[in-house]
């Protein structure tokens, strides 16, 4: 396909890297002479220098015959105006970034109006996980399938879970309860198991289970289930307000320290049930002072990860809070997670996941659609949720019997709104939607978890 990226920021280049990655026609717009320069040479794809919004700009780039444009400059306002002359254009789908929070009640009748395909919110999206997280502190990351029926939950195993040393075919009958381990991450490595895979401590592993389930096997293994019951947010941003307004509403009391006054004043009037403290969030006495050591909860959103790490650091030596880190830059996946700092946020990989699953939905065959999409395990695998419109080679077959791709795993059907974790003589058929885990990228059709 080819797709038009408008705006070479973090998301657009982080967009461009992926879709790149999956064999599509990327072209590159910016206004910025600069950005274009720092695009790096290994990513494929047309640059073109100007204003997205030009007609002019956009024919050179190709709208004419794009299958997609997607605008994410810095201006929600231009995003919209780049989408519509798209439209004009061309007869492409659009996507564009809107992030103010005045928008967010008019972002339905923005798309209907202007004809827009999909509206992204990187800010509204992350606060999204950060309450999800909060809400099941136990997990390191949470993503949702089945409209919210299972969800695929990473935790780290440690000593007191008495898990070290058993293989997985054990878990259910030790743990009681019904859960499927998806992945296992051992320091560099990342493995999608088999029954008699060896656990360790230390190991992070991801489970797919309903809500129910997941609760009932960390529970008997001796993990917190229950939501906080409060929070210390540091950054008072766009994304501190949106997690905020999400929290209040799970009844979660909420605090931000926020270094400048008059958006603390703003923060007060827009949520005058929460405790807005005007303040350096870098002030250790500050923290300590406005109850860190009794949080039970702390987000760090700062506009600098260094500092946003930094905070979360000192908040694990002084506290037993439920940590969550913003990070923007990816350049240092590997030291961050070494750090063991609880659950790190990606906003633009959150973004990204939405958009290649969108991608992929439009260019598969008609068979059936990605549903979901998750880029997981530190980008190493997907989570894929397929709906199943018409029969195929995968379905009415025991799964015993589907000679499926290596390093790939069904970990779930969803049948008329019933989940079931799928056994050997269970089947897929018309109507499910189902879940796989697999480390080999870019599957947009069931019929690709056969081996060729």
């Amino acid at each position: 396909m080819k797709i038009i990226i408008i705006g070479c920021g973090k998301v657009g280049l982080t967009l461009a890297e992926l879709l790149s990655a999956e064999n599509h026609d990327v072209v590159l717009v910016d206004s910025s002479s600069q950005k274009l320069q720092s695009i790096p040479e290994s990513l494929d794809g047309l640059r073109i220098l100007g204003n997205g919004a030009s007609i002019n700009t956009q024919l050179e780039a190709g709208v004419e015959d794009a299958d997609i444009l997607i605008a994410v400059t810095g201006s929600d306002e231009l995003n919209l105006l780049c989408c519509l002359i798209a439209k004009k254009a061309g007869d492409c789908h659009t996507i564009a970034r809107v992030r103010n929070p005045i928008y967010n009640k008019e972002l339905s009748f923005i798309k209907e109006k202007l004809g827009l395909s999909m509206i992204i919110n990187p800010e509204l999206t992350a606060a999204a996980e950060i309450s999800r997280l909060l809400r099941f502190p136990s997990a390191i990351k949470i993503d949702t399938f089945a409209k919210g029926r299972v969800e695929l939950l990473k935790f780290r195993i440690r000593p007191e879970f008495h898990l070290n040393d058993l293989p997985i075919h054990q878990i259910s009958s030790k743990t009681n309860s019904d859960i499927l381990i998806c992945a296992v991450e051992r320091g560099n490595e990342v493995s999608i198991p088999d029954g008699n895979f060896v656990l360790k401590d230390n190991d992070l592993l991801s489970i797919m289970a309903s809500p129910s389930h997941a609760a009932a096997f960390f529970k008997n293994i001796g993990l917190k289930t229950n939501q906080v019951r409060n929070t210390m947010i540091v950054g008072g941003g766009t994304i501190a307000y949106y997690t905020a307004r999400s929290l209040q509403g799970m009844k979660i009391d909420v605090r931000i320290v926020e270094n400048n006054r008059e958006r603390c004043e703003q923060l007060s009037e827009l949520l005058p049930e929460a405790t807005i403290i005007y303040g350096d969030g870098t002030d250790k006495q500050l923290l300590l002072e406005e109850g860190l050591a009794e949080a039970e909860s702390f987000v760090t959103l700062t506009n600098l990860d260094e500092e946003n790490v930094l905070l979360s650091l000192f908040a694990k030596e002084n506290s037993k809070a439920k940590l969550v880190t913003k990070v923007n830059k990816i350049a240092f996946t590997e030291i961050i997670n070494n750090l063991d700092i609880g659950s790190v946020v990606y906003p633009k990989y959150l973004i990204a996941d939405y958009i290649l699953q969108y991608i992929r939905a439009i260019s598969n065959s008609i068979g059936s659609n990605v549903e979901t999409l998750y880029q997981i395990l530190d980008n190493r695998a997907e989570a894929l949720e397929f709906v199943i419109r018409e029969k195929s080679s995968v379905t009415d077959v025991p799964l015993a019997e589907l000679k499926t791709q290596s390093n790939l795993l069904i970990c779930c059907i969803n049948r008329k709104g019933k989940v079931r974790i799928p056994r050997g003589q269970d089947s897929i058929q018309v109507g499910d939607t189902v879940i796989v885990v697999t480390t080999r990228k870019g599957l947009r059709d069931i019929q690709d978890i056969l081996r060729k």
